[in-house]
């Protein structure tokens, strides 16, 4: 209930306005732990792919849809709350990792998606970064993170 509250707070009438209201817009780059945070105050589905052309040509319904038969852990995307639950689990050195190399995400698409019992409910698909795209040496970026 109170993410719904959050969610109605939000200035603007279609996701794109709300979300855009949080910094949120189709080709900006944001901190992973930003969009979990607006996932969990908020309601918003966010998806992380790690695949390009799957995020840039296809909706989120579609790649559901041919991948549900898939585990979680095979699916060339994942919720962003899962993600960095399972990286937290299985490398204790990631709090200190994200503080002095945050991972950025490129916002590839905000709106709304369909749920199992017929509602909708605001998304965000988010691209992951390719290993050979992550530079170690560069500045910071602007995470948008607190």
């Amino acid at each position: 209930m109170e993410k719904m509250k959050a969610w109605s707070a939000l200035g603007g009438i279609t996701p794109a306005e709300k979300l855009g209201n949080l910094g949120v817009t189709e080709g900006r780059t944001l901190d992973v732990r930003f969009l979990d945070e607006i996932a969990r105050t908020y309601g918003v589905t966010v998806i992380l792919f790690f695949e390009e052309d799957l995020a840039r040509t296809r909706t989120f319904e579609s790649v559901q849809q041919e991948f549900s038969h898939a585990g979680e852990f095979e699916r060339p995307y994942i919720a962003v709350g899962r993600f960095l639950k399972f990286t937290r689990e299985n490398d204790p050195s990631f709090e200190h990792t994200m503080r002095e190399l945050p991972l950025i995400i490129e916002i590839v698409t905000v709106g709304e998606t369909r749920t199992k019992e017929g509602g909708t409910v605001p998304y965000i698909a988010g691209l992951m970064p390719f290993l050979d795209e992550l530079d170690v040496d560069a500045p910071s970026p602007q995470s948008g993170f607190q």
